[in-house]
């Protein structure tokens, strides 16, 4: 077992989807201060994290 990679292609895929998902509702970015979900009016809010992983 290993920290730096995934052997199974479906888990590599999870995770990159909850980056992306990460990345676009909860991480409030430099240039735009809002996430870019908010930014593209798709969000409100800043979700954190729980309420990003019952939404998942």
């Amino acid at each position: 077992m290993t920290n730096a990679f995934s052997k199974k292609l479906e888990n590599l895929k999870a995770a990159v989807v909850l980056y992306v998902a990460f990345y676009n509702f909860c991480r409030v970015h430099q240039t735009l201060r809002v996430t870019p979900a908010m930014e593209a009016g798709i969000a409100d809010h800043i979700w954190s994290i729980a309420e990003l992983m019952i939404r998942a």
